[in-house]
């Protein structure tokens, strides 16, 4: 991993201070969520994410000893939630493929902070029930095609749809709904399913996102024009079906919600690169390794497993987080332009969408 990781200076940083009675940073944005990288591997090689030229047998994943244990996890997760934070995603690479997961979801099912993971769906019915029992809220499972070529062309993992959809269908038996399927849409590669996306999920109690392809990480190729616009996306669906748009569930939700007005679900839309939320953004990654990053497209991250290892205090680390959150300024997609893209960012991999 050639990120730069800035390395913790102990005893430098004051005791946070609370404006309005919650953590903000340089913009006056609180710090809510936290999404936590649990594995860097993945067993599929989507090209937006993980393309196999760069990621092939070679790839040299992070040794067992460098990742963070369960315990490690969950004692920076409380420091979290003791900074403000309320919702708490796994992520990866795949999570699914950390040995034990639910082990982990028991752990932080302690805490005041809704639990919820995201997935490719390609082992969720088979530990689906297990989640649910370890106290995981919902599940957001990826799914970018219907098409079985489409699929399989962009997971290059020769892996089906239908057992993509077993893996949705388990998680809302097991409570874990509603599940949110996640697409993402690239001009002229899946673009044309759009409609159809929608169709399948109508009615069904699961809410269909269409994710703008943005160029996370250095390693996907990406360029404007492979772009769907949301509003591309939202007037095409709504020539079908009509939709009226409905309220965030929360103060800096990322997605623009719509729902059918015949009442057959809702649909959503993230729009990072035409309509950039920056200014709303409450999230704060954590890598496999330990490292924080302000930034889904950040070139930097800050050393937590450091301070772990060396024994600092709950204390010590609670400051850290903060003086970190607290100096924050990210705007990346307020800023981008096809320059930008090109700069040395963290692989979506390594901290999670």
């Amino acid at each position: 991993m050639a990120i730069k990781v800035i390395p913790i200076q102990p005893g430098r940083v004051p005791a946070p201070a609370f404006a309005g009675g919650a953590l903000a940073d340089t913009r006056g944005r609180p710090m809510r969520d936290l999404r936590i990288s649990v594995t860097d591997r993945c067993n599929f090689r989507c090209v937006y994410c993980m393309p196999r030229e760069v990621f092939g047998a070679g790839h040299k994943f992070l040794p067992h000893s460098a990742i963070l244990s369960f315990e490690e996890i969950a004692r920076l997760a409380g420091v979290f939630t003791g900074l403000g934070v309320q919702k708490i995603r796994l992520t990866g690479g795949e999570p699914l493929v950390r040995k034990d997961l639910h082990k982990l979801v028991s752990l932080l099912k302690k805490l005041p902070a809704e639990l919820t993971l995201t997935t490719n769906g390609s082992l969720l019915a088979k530990q689906a029930g297990a989640l649910a029992e370890a106290g995981l809220d919902r599940v957001t499972v990826s799914l970018d095609s219907l098409d079985e070529a489409t699929f399989q062309a962009m997971n290059d993992a020769d892996f089906p749809v239908a057992k993509v959809i077993e893996g949705i269908e388990a998680a809302a038996a097991a409570g874990l709904g509603p599940v949110k399927i996640n697409m993402v849409v690239k001009r002229g590669v899946n673009d044309r399913e759009i409609e159809a996306m929608a169709a399948r999920w109508r009615g069904t109690g699961h809410i269909i996102r269409f994710i703008e392809y943005m160029d996370v990480g250095s390693t996907n190729g990406w360029r404007m024009d492979d772009v769907v616009p949301s509003a591309e996306v939202i007037k095409r669906i709504g020539a079908a079906w009509p939709l009226e748009p409905i309220d965030p569930n929360y103060a800096g939700e990322v997605a623009e919600r719509w729902r059918y007005k015949d009442g057959a679900g809702e649909v959503g839309v993230i729009s990072s690169v035409t309509q950039a939320f920056c200014a709303t953004c409450n999230r704060m990654r954590l890598s496999t390794e330990g490292s924080l990053f302000t930034c889904l497209f950040a070139q930097s991250g800050h050393d937590l497993k450091q301070m772990l290892r060396a024994g600092a205090s709950d204390e010590a680390i609670r400051n850290e987080i903060a003086a970190v959150w607290q100096g924050r300024a990210d705007r990346y997609s307020e800023i981008r332009t096809s320059q930008t893209s090109s700069l040395k960012k963290v692989e979506m991999s390594y901290i999670g969408g």
